[in-house]
């Protein structure tokens, strides 16, 4: 990468760099900014802030993120705050620190001329104490904030700065290739004014400045009844789980020590910066010592949490007064998609659902905005896909994971389970890749995605081979995740063998829609279906549904290999209502490393609850929905955690199933654009519901609005769309409906 840069050949982990490249133009111009680096970076043009980043991506395939600026004539400068991770985070594998900047004029190249300078490492606030270490957010994210701020040049971001006295930078630091433009909108910053739920007087009670941030912090005295007040904490309400940088403004003599910690949820009605599940010690806070007078602390890095806590310490900070902003980093705008069933819990669950899966959007679909931030393909490919499909218009986000999940896979061709940073590689996730992308070119009609994909599509099933023998896949070939609380006592497991026979149909699908040879596929799953077909009746025959288990039973189901469904479901429903929250004495999924038959997880009701919708038990679901779903959003939770569990994520988008399987089953539309355009199948699982109406995007642009009543056993279902609309129903019949036509028509 010849134009990539920075201020030395190598940096230590953690440490921060200033840049900043100048330019004239001589006339106005709207400038494509095309800009990528190592890890995390901040960038202003002209003294406002722009854009963060970079973008998520593959060593071996980096993609600029862009963005077009209206700029007027004549001199400009572009500043940049960048950090060097050096360590692998869920983001991106660690690499030579860099940055690359490119500006164009149409096709013009406008050259910029670059300084720069490292920034200086926090000094200690006792002058005989060495600085402290920087800490990590936690092991799977990157460096958290410690800056003296007293050692950072003033105004360095505007125009008028003087930047004489810094360097050249240093060109061609990063062997990586060429980037190229990712296929992606700009990842939004939505700003919000915060107002403290509560505040007082603070006193440190634990050692010394710069001892272990995250426990002095938490263990402040904040009532000093005894002791002396020297500074004050403020705690803030983000109404939910949100990804983000606080922007706090005061008035702090020079020297006063400002901490800004985050959680997902209080801990004795306080912020504990400590991240629950992290796989290590963890640290959800930044520090700043203060320059002295009116300024401004923002973090370079977001970080994931609903409730915010600031503390301000030292000699006359006791009164300070503290403006408090969040800047949120979020893919998606709120959605205009929306569901009312006369239900206020269900409403609420909907929204909880789509608010999670929003909350959840950055550069990537992530599992969660705070402990992890990782683009987990099995996530994605499941509720993610779906609730996605709901919501929004822009799907950019699955399109990414599934492509990323193929550029990083495993040797033998196995697609990544989670990706581009700190790559794993689970078979069950590499078979629910493969359904994904058919499902996607389904809800979008992007048939590019199947040609673009078969090669990888192809590796990933032929990486299979050698774990494949007459009894199904051994477990040897890949790690096996099928739920949180599953554990397999077979060799062969049963539901990981249920999920390659998905597989094996939909890569003989797909071989079909793009015109090539599926028959080796459509043989395979022929022989796997004959095999698990003899293993799920002798399970039956030794043990009923007990033996065939809860995840295998749905997924048999799920592939039509059940001969008496009543008796399936009947079992499925009696799980489930055997398991917490819906048995409050049953085993509680305590940690990850919990297994136990007796565990339900909000994640694989994604397969379960279809099965019940189709075949008449709407109202089963619905009050799953209200118990379970329910249950999660006590407390004043607004978000959805990742278990039914509180100990865990209390922001998870694979928990969002509800929401989008209550806009396709109670407004009665699926795309099926893979059979032509805009043409949906007819859903519609009204259960014991009186009505329902709400609104779906249409993938061809603008929305539908859907709305029902029933009464005497007579449905009046009517619709009306932005475009056309061609409706597909189970007896065969089509029915065409003109763009913004109002249709109507009766069920019995």
């Amino acid at each position: 990468m010849k134009e990539s840069f920075w201020i030395t050949s190598s940096a230590e982990p953690g440490t921060d760099a200033l840049f900043r490249g100048t330019f004239r133009l001589e006339r106005e111009s709207r400038a494509r900014l095309c800009l990528i680096g190592a890890s995390w970076y901040q960038l202003w043009i002209n003294g406002a802030w722009l854009l963060e980043g970079p973008l998520r991506y593959p060593l071996e395939a980096p993609e600029f993120q862009t963005m077009e600026i209206e700029l007027a004539t004549g001199p400009h400068v572009l500043a940049i705050h960048a950090r060097h991770d050096g360590v692998d985070t869920r983001m991106l594998k660690a690499t030579a620190p860099y940055l690359c900047v490119r500006l164009f004029d149409n096709e013009r190249a406008i050259p910029i001329a670059w300084k720069g300078a490292p920034l200086a490492r926090q000094s200690s606030t006792v002058s005989w104490l060495q600085p402290p270490p920087l800490r990590r957010i936690n092991p799977q994210l990157g460096w958290a904030d410690h800056r003296d701020t007293r050692l950072e040049p003033e105004h360095w971001r505007e125009t008028a700065f003087d930047d004489s006295a810094w360097n050249d930078p240093i060109t061609g630091v990063s062997d990586l290739p060429e980037p190229v433009v990712a296929k992606l909108s700009p990842v939004q910053c939505f700003r919000h004014e915060l107002t403290p739920l509560a505040e007082g007087p603070l006193a440190t009670t634990f050692g010394l400045p710069d001892d272990e941030p995250a426990y002095a912090f938490f263990v402040r005295d904040r009532i000093c009844q005894t002791l002396p007040a020297r500074g004050r904490w403020y705690l803030y309400d983000l109404g939910r789980v949100r990804l983000g940088r606080p922007s706090i403004t005061l008035e702090a003599p020079a020297g006063a020590l400002i901490e800004m910690a985050s959680a997902e949820a209080l801990t004795g009605g306080h912020v504990s910066p400590l991240i629950n599940t992290s796989t290590g010690p963890s640290c959800n806070l930044d520090r700043f010592v203060a320059r002295g007078g009116r300024q401004t602390f923002t973090p370079l890095v977001p970080k994931g949490g609903r409730f915010l806590e600031v503390h301000v310490l030292g000699a006359g900070s006791e009164t300070c007064p503290v403006k408090a902003k969040y800047l949120e980093r979020c893919y998606h705008a709120p959605t205009e998609a929306s569901l009312a069933c006369g239900d206020a819990l269900l409403e609420t669950i909907w929204v909880a659902g789509a608010e999670t899966h929003r909350a959840c959007t950055e550069d990537a679909l992530t599992d969660n905005p705070t402990r992890e931030r990782g683009q987990w393909t099995g996530d994605a490919a499941a509720t993610g896909i779906e609730n996605s499909a709901v919501l929004f218009h822009d799907q950019l986000l699955c399109r990414r994971a599934l492509v990323q999940a193929a550029l990083c896979a495993r040797e033998d061709g196995m697609v990544a389970a989670v990706c581009p940073g700190g790559c794993y590689h689970m078979s069950t996730y590499a078979f629910l890749w493969v359904a994904a992308v058919r499902r996607y070119h389904g809800n979008t009609g992007d048939r590019s995605l199947l040609d673009e994909l078969w090669p990888a599509a192809v590796r990933n099933m032929q990486a299979l081979e050698p774990f494949l023998g007459e009894e199904g896949l051994r477990n040897e070939a890949g790690q096996i995740f099928v739920d949180w609380g599953y554990r397999t006592e077979e060799p062969i497991d049963t539901a990981t063998n249920l999920l390659l026979l998905h597989a094996m149909r939909e890569m003989a699908a797909w071989a079909e829609e793009t015109g090539r040879d599926g028959g080796s596929y459509r043989e395979r799953a022929g022989t796997l279906e004959t095999m698990l077909g003899a293993r799920l009746s002798a399970k039956l025959d030794s043990g009923n549904w007990p033996a065939v288990g809860y995840h295998s039973a749905a997924l048999a189901m799920m592939l039509g290999l059940v001969e008496d469904e009543t008796a399936c479901l009947d079992h499925l429903a009696a799980h489930l209502l055997d398991c917490f929250p819906n048995n409050l004495e049953a085993p509680r999924n305590e940690s990850p490393l919990d297994f136990n038959a007796r565990l339900i997880t909000p994640y694989f009701g994604h397969f379960v609850f279809p099965l019940f919708f189709e075949r008449g038990r709407t109202d089963f679901v619905l009050d799953q929905y209200r118990t379970c779903w329910g249950w999660l959003l006590e407390d004043g939770r607004t978000t959805l955690p990742e278990v039914f569990d509180t100990r865990w994520s209390h922001c998870h988008q694979w928990s969002g199933c509800p929401t989008w399987q209550m806009s396709r089953y109670l407004l009665g539309l699926r795309p099926r654009l893979d059979l032509a355009a805009d043409t949906f199948e007819f859903c519609l699982a009204p259960g014991s519901l009186a009505g329902a109406r709400g609104r779906l995007h249409h993938p061809a642009g603008g929305w539908i609005d859907i709305e029902w009543q029933a009464s005497n056993g007579l449905i009046e279902y009517s619709c009306r769309a932005d475009a056309q609309l061609i409706v597909r129903f189970n007896d065969g019949t089509v029915r065409k409906i003109a763009a913004r036509d109002h249709a109507t028509w009766k069920l019995r």
